[in-house]
């Protein structure tokens, strides 16, 4: 099976898998050290930017490897965590079985996570949680196969719902592991959550309209997660003036 994402979540997964003793044929990401933890082969890809994936079959954009991957995997299973590349025609049409595991509920929390949450905290959302879906020409639209919910409490913070969603993940991919490589089942398809709402940095535009809804600070306390969500912290600085507020206080210590 072939890994594709950044950071943390990816290489967790990445041990997990080799530790249960599952073929790990490539791991594509922008750090090599995330194949080390599994002594796979890696590829390097820059990071994607958000809303701006790269440009098609150019060389820092998965698809453009599209024939290599298909020729390493052994299983023809494709992991996507943590991932903000868009999987194109080039890699779809060969036949691989291509997964995301997403930080949210789908299709109510479809793009990139920090904005997700962003917006379910500001409107007063009482369940969030992590999605294991196929993935086909869209974004975050692909069928369901599996899900993890967890409730948001009243007063959670913007971080403490993130890290929530990145164990969710992490427990996700771990529970669907199995069937998925031995090509069983996952069980009943579930419930989707809907309505379908996509969350990119365009969204950001409508901040500074909620400065002033009651679970604003809330809502946009990054904590630790400000330097991995480095759009959201910027539309946050520029309503507020400052940074303010949206780092880890000293008397904090996180897990990610």
């Amino acid at each position: 099976m072939i890994f594709v994402g950044d950071g943390a979540l990816l290489r967790r997964a990445v041990a997990h898998a080799a530790a249960q003793g599952h073929p790990v044929d490539l791991v594509c990401s922008a750090d090599p050290q995330d194949a080390t933890v599994g002594g796979a082969p890696h590829l390097h890809l820059p990071a994607a930017g958000a809303d701006a994936p790269a440009e098609a079959n150019a060389p820092a954009d998965v698809n453009a490897h599209a024939d290599a991957l298909a020729g390493t995997c052994t299983d023809g299973i494709v992991w996507s965590l943590n991932n903000r590349r868009i999987f194109r025609a080039p890699l779809l049409s060969r036949g691989l079985r291509i997964l995301n595991v997403h930080n949210g509920l789908l299709p109510r929390h479809r793009g990139l996570p920090s904005v997700a949450v962003l917006f379910a905290l500001l409107n007063g959302e009482r369940e969030y949680g992590a999605t294991l879906h196929e993935v086909d020409a869209g974004i975050d639209t692909g069928r369901v196969l599996a899900v993890r919910r967890f409730p948001v409490a009243p007063d959670a913070r913007h971080f403490q719902v993130m890290l929530h969603g990145v164990r969710a993940c992490q427990a996700l991919f771990e529970e669907s592991l199995p069937a998925v490589a031995a090509g069983a089942p996952l069980g009943a398809p579930p419930t989707p959550a809907g309505p379908s709402a996509y969350h990119g940095t365009r969204a950001l535009g409508r901040l500074a309209a909620h400065r002033d809804h009651p679970a604003y600070a809330r809502a946009t306390d990054l904590g630790p997660f400000a330097a991995h969500a480095p759009e959201l912290a910027a539309a946050i600085a520029a309503v507020t003036g400052s940074h303010a507020g949206h780092c880890p206080s000293p008397d904090r210590s996180y897990t990610l």
